[in-house]
C-alpha cells in the first residue's frame, strides 16, 4: 500500500506494520487485567472467554474465526471503560494432543509443549488482546495439582466413586468413553471408530445428583445462550416424570422399573432386561445361561445408538423366570434384549405392546400378547398408541383388581394408579433422567493422574493433600501407543508405594483423566493462574465472576458446558463461590468452509491460515472473518474477498494521513452533515456490537469511510475537525478488528499508542436528529409522491402538504377523497 501525501511517498507495507507494533503492544501491556481495580469496586468488570485450544498443530481457520469474533467484544468492552478480564492458556492434556504426538513419533509432553510455543506465536502476530501474564496449561504440575485436588474434594462429598459395569468403548484410541463422547451414529467423539460396550471398573462423577438442578437453571439461561445449545443439553438430561413400580421375580428379590406411563400396567404382558446389565445375569436360569451368554457376548459388539435405532430388527432371549404384575397377579416372562440399556435405572422395563411401538414389535416377533389400554382415535391404522385417550382395559374383562381406572384421560389415570401403588407398598410417583454419572477415567498416559492408592488392606485410599501433585512418569522411550490398559502400569516405580494409612505395600490408580475434567474449572484457575496455596482465589472469583460473555463451538453443546455447569454447582457446594452458572452468555461461533463443503485435505480444498496471513495480513482475515456473516453462521472462503478488505483499510488508512487539523481540536465547529453521520455510526455501532451484529458494525464503519472521503474531496477539506473526529472514530472502531491499522492510524492522527485504551466516543444527541424525513403519499395503495417534511410535523399540516402536491392532486385527477389516514411523519394514505 502507498499515498502520496504531497511531499513524498509513503508507502504502508502490512507486515512492517506488524513488526512495529508487536513489540511496543508487549511493552505497553494494554491488556493485563487489575485485580484491585474490580475488588476495590473501582471500575466495573468484565470476563470475557473464548474456548482454549488443543495445542495439536498450529492455528487453523477455525481458530482464526472464533479468535476474531472474540475480541471485538472484549475491545469493544475495554473502549467503554471496564475492567477486562480476557485470557487464554491451552487444554494441553488429553486425547488429541497425544494421539498427533504418537502419530509424529514425539514424546507427549515435548511435541504438545512445542505447539504450544507456535500457537502462542500465532495468537500475539494475530494481535488478539489477551492478558498473557495469566497464561496456563493444564498439562503443568502446577495446574493438574489443583484437578488432582478437586477430584478428591468431590470423593469426600459422595461425588467421585468407583464401580464396575458396561462401559463405553473406543477400539481406536483403546479407552473408556463418556456416553458424552459418543457421538449420535454410534461413533467415538474423537476419531469415528465405532464404540462398542466392555465390562470394566471405572471412575465416575456423579453429575446426576445435579440433574434436576441442572435441567431447571436452563430457563435462566434461554435468553442469553442460543436457543439450540439449551435445547440440546434439555434434551440430553432428559427429565420424564413416571413413576418406580415393584415387581416380584422368581427367584430373587423384587425388581423396580421406571415408567412413564404407570397407567398402561394392566397391558404389561412381559418384562424386558438389558442383556448386558448384572441384573440379566442374576435372572437367568441355568437351563437357559448358554443361549443368554451368545447372545450377550454378540449384542456387546453394538453402539447403544445402534440399539436403540427404530428400525433394528428385535431380538431377545427367554431368561426363564416369571415377574408378577403388581396389580392383576399375572405372570409376565422376563427376557433380555438389546433394544433396553444396562445403565437406564435397574436396567429393566415392563413390556407394554399396546402403547410402545418397540414393545410391540418385541411382541409380534416373539407371539407374546398385546393388550390396548388407551383407546386409540376413531381413524387410528396403526401399531401401538402412546397417545391422549380414555383408558380400555383397565382391567380388562374378568380380572379382578382393586383398581379400575377405565373411561379417564391419560393425566387422571396415571395419578390415579400411582396412588393405588404407592398405598399397596408397591410403587410410587418419581422423576427420571436420562442423563448419567460421568466417566471419567481414562487408560491413556497423557492425562492427570487419579489420586487414589489401591492399598489390599485399606481399600482405596486419598493420596495426602500435602503429596499432591502426583506427576506424571516421563516414560521417555516407552512405548505409548494405546494398548487397552494405560501406560502407566509399566511404571513399576512409580506405581509401587507405600499405603498412606497402614504403611504397606500399595499402588497408584494408573488411570488418568479425562481431558474435559480439566476444562471444566480452568476459567477458575485464570483467576489466580500461579497461586501454589490454592486452586483459586474465591474473593476473586466473587469479583469477576460469572463469565460474561463465552464464545465457543456448538459442537461442545452437551459435552463441554455441561460439564463445567455441574463443576460449577460442586464448586459452589463446596463453599468456594456463591454463584450457579458459570458463563451468563454464551455466543457460539460458525464454522469456516470452502466451496460449500468443510475444509479437508482428502478434499482438497483446504485454506492455510499462515498463507493468507502472508498474502494479505492479519488485519485483512481478521476483518474478512468478521464481515463475512453473523458469528453464529458459517463463512465460506470462496464467497469472500481479503484483497477487497486489505483495499478498504488501505482507504481508511489514508484518511488519516489526510487530516491536517492538531489533536484535541473541538469537533463543534465542523461541518454538520459529516458529524451527523459520525454520531449516527457510533449510536448504531453500540446497538449493532451488544446484540453481536459485528458484521453490520464494519458496514456501517465502510459507509463513514466513504462519508469522510466525500467530505474531503468536496469542499469539507482536512483541516475541517468534524474530518479528524470522523477519522478518529474510524480509528477506533476499527480497533475491534483490524488493530494493526488502528494503531497506524491512530500514531498519524497524533495520539500517543495505544488506540486500544482510547475512550469509546461520545455521542452528542442532536446530532441523531433528522433534520428531514420521507413521508410516502400512497392514493388506493399505491404510491404517488414522496415529500421531504420535519420530523415533528403535525398530522394535518402532514395532510394538508400532501394533497397540495401536485402529483398527488394529479392522481385524484378530481375525484372525491372518501378518507385520509395519517401517520405522521412518514406516511399518507389517500382513499378516494
Amino acid at each position: 500500500m502507498s499515498e502520496n501525501d504531497g511531499h513524498h511517498e509513503v508507502h504502508y507495507d502490512v507486515h512492517a506494520v506488524e513488526e512495529k507494533w508487536l513489540p511496543v503492544w508487549e511493552a505497553l501491556d494494554p491488556f493485563r487485567a487489575d485485580d484491585a481495580v474490580v475488588l476495590s469496586g473501582e471500575r466495573e468488570k468484565r470476563y470475557a472467554l473464548t474456548m482454549f485450544p488443543y495445542p495439536s498443530g498450529d492455528l487453523h481457520m477455525g481458530h482464526a474465526e472464533v479468535l476474531a469474533i472474540h475480541d471485538v467484544i472484549s475491545r469493544y468492552w475495554r473502549l467503554r471503560g471496564y475492567e477486562v478480564l480476557n485470557p487464554m492458556g491451552w487444554d494441553s492434556f488429553g486425547l488429541p494432543a497425544e494421539n498427533a504426538a504418537i502419530k509424529n513419533d514425539e514424546h507427549p509432553a515435548t511435541y504438545t509443549y512445542a505447539n504450544i510455543e507456535t500457537q502462542f506465536a500465532s495468537m500475539k502476530r494475530y494481535g488478539v488482546s489477551f492478558d498473557w501474564s495469566r497464561r496456563l496449561h493444564t498439562s503443568d504440575p502446577e495446574y493438574y495439582k489443583w484437578t488432582q485436588w478437586l477430584f478428591l474434594k468431590f470423593r469426600e462429598k459422595g461425588l467421585a466413586y468407583r464401580k464396575n459395569s458396561p462401559v463405553n468403548w473406543c477400539p481406536n484410541d483403546q479407552t473408556v468413553l463418556a456416553n458424552e463422547q459418543v457421538l449420535a451414529d454410534g461413533t467415538c467423539e474423537r476419531c469415528g471408530a465405532v464404540v462398542t460396550k466392555r465390562e470394566l471398573t471405572q471412575w465416575y462423577f456423579k453429575t446426576t445428583e445435579y440433574a434436576q438442578e441442572l435441567y431447571d437453571c436452563l430457563d435462566d439461561l434461554q435468553g442469553s445462550w442460543i436457543g439450540k445449545v439449551v435445547n440440546a443439553q434439555r434434551n440430553w438430561i432428559g427429565r420424564s416424570e413416571g413413576a418406580h413400580v415393584t415387581f416380584e421375580v422368581e427367584n430373587h428379590e423384587p425388581v423396580t422399573v421406571f415408567t412413564t406411563r404407570p397407567d398402561t400396567l394392566f397391558g404389561t404382558t412381559f418384562m424386558v432386561v438389558a442383556v448386558d446389565a448384572k441384573l440379566a445375569d442374576e435372572l437367568v436360569t441355568d437351563e437357559h445361561r448358554a443361549d443368554f451368554e451368545a447372545y450377550r457376548d454378540e449384542i456387546r459388539k453394538a453402539s447403544d445408538i445402534d440399539r436403540l435405532a427404530t428400525d433394528r430388527p428385535k431380538t431377545g432371549v427367554f431368561l426363564g423366570v416369571h415377574a408378577t404384575n403388581p396389580l392383576t397377579g399375572e405372570k409376565l416372562p422376563v427376557w433380555a434384549t438389546d433394544y433396553v440399556l444396562a445403565d437406564y435405572g435397574t436396567g429393566a422395563v415392563m413390556g407394554v405392546p399396546g402403547g410402545d411401538q418397540r414393545d410391540w414389535e418385541f411382541a409380534t416377533k416373539f407371539g407374546l400378547p398385546i393388550v390396548r389400554t388407551t383407546q386409540p382415535p376413531a381413524d387410528w391404522d396403526g401399531e401401538a398408541f402412546a397417545g391422549e385417550g380414555p383408558a380400555i382395559n383397565s382391567p380388562a374383562a374378568g380380572v379382578t383388581s382393586g383398581l379400575d381406572i377405565n373411561g379417564l384421560p391419560v393425566a387422571e389415570a396415571k395419578s390415579a394408579t400411582i396412588a393405588y401403588l404407592s398405598a399397596q407398598g408397591s410403587g410410587d410417583g418419581t422423576v427420571n433422567f436420562r442423563l448419567r454419572d460421568w466417566l471419567l477415567s481414562r487408560q491413556r498416559y497423557w492425562g492427570a493422574p487419579i489420586p487414589i492408592i489401591h492399598c489390599p488392606v485399606d481399600g482405596e485410599v486419598p493420596v495426602p493433600e500435602d503429596q499432591l501433585p502426583v506427576e506424571l512418569p516421563e516414560l521417555r522411550g516407552a512405548d505409548l501407543k494405546p494398548k487397552g490398559t494405560s501406560p502407566l502400569g509399566a511404571a513399576t516405580e512409580w506405581v509401587n508405594v507405600s499405603c498412606p494409612r497402614c504403611g504397606g505395600p500399595a499402588t497408584r490408580d494408573t488411570d488418568t483423566m479425562d481431558t474435559f475434567v480439566d476444562s471444566s474449572w480452568y476459567f477458575f484457575r485464570y483467576l489466580s493462574p500461579h497461586d501454589s496455596t490454592q486452586a483459586f482465589d474465591p474473593a476473586l472469583a466473587e469479583a469477576w465472576g460469572p463469565i460474561d460473555l463465552y464464545i465457543g463451538g456448538d459442537e461442545h453443546a452437551v459435552l463441554h458446558l455441561l460439564y463445567a455447569r455441574f463443576f460449577t454447582k460442586v464448586l459452589r457446594d463446596l463453599g468456594l463461590i456463591d454463584w450457579d452458572e458459570p458463563f451468563s452468555a454464551y455466543l457460539s461461533q460458525g464454522k469456516v468452509i470452502n466451496n460449500g463443503r468443510k475444509m479437508s485435505k482428502s478434499l482438497g480444498n483446504g485454506v492455510s491460515l499462515g498463507g493468507q496471513l502472508a498474502e494479505y495480513g492479519v488485519d485483512a482475515i481478521r476483518l474478512t472473518l468478521v464481515f463475512a456473516s453473523p458469528p453464529e453462521d458459517n463463512v465460506d472462503w470462496a464467497d469472500v474477498s481479503p484483497a477487497g478488505s486489505a483495499k478498504f483499510l488501505q482507504r481508511a488508512w489514508r484518511l488519516a494521513g489526510d487530516v491536517t487539523s492538531a489533536p484535541g481540536v473541538p469537533a463543534a465547529d465542523g461541518d454538520v452533515a459529516l458529524r451527523k453521520v459520525t454520531h449516527k455510526t457510533v449510536h448504531e455501532a453500540a446497538h449493532l456490537l451488544e446484540s453481536y451484529r459485528f458484521n453490520v458494525v464494519i458496514a456501517r464503519t465502510m459507509e463513514l469511510v466513504n462519508a469522510t472521503r466525500k467530505a474531503i474531496d468536496s469542499g469539507c477539506g482536512p483541516a475541517d475537525p468534524a474530518v479528524r473526529e470522523a477519522t478518529e472514530t474510524v480509528a477506533i472502531l476499527l480497533s475491534l478488528v483490524a488493530p494493526y491499522t488502528a494503531e497506524e492510524m491512530w500514531e498519524r492522527l497524533g495520539h500517543e499508542p495505544t488506540v486500544a485504551r482510547a475512550a469509546w466516543p461520545v455521542v452528542d444527541p442532536a446530532l441523531l436528529v433528522d433534520d428531514a424525513v420521507t413521508a410516502v403519499v400512497q392514493i388506493q395503495g399505491k404510491v404517488r409522491a414522496r415529500l421531504e417534511v420535519s420530523p415533528d410535523i403535525s398530522e394535518a399540516d402532514l395532510e394538508a402538504a400532501a394533497l397540495a402536491d401536485p402529483a398527488v392532486t394529479k392522481a385524484i385527477d378530481g375525484r372525491p377523497v372518501r378518507k385520509v389516514v395519517v401517520r405522521a411523519p412518514k406516511l399518507v394514505n389517500i382513499v378516494v
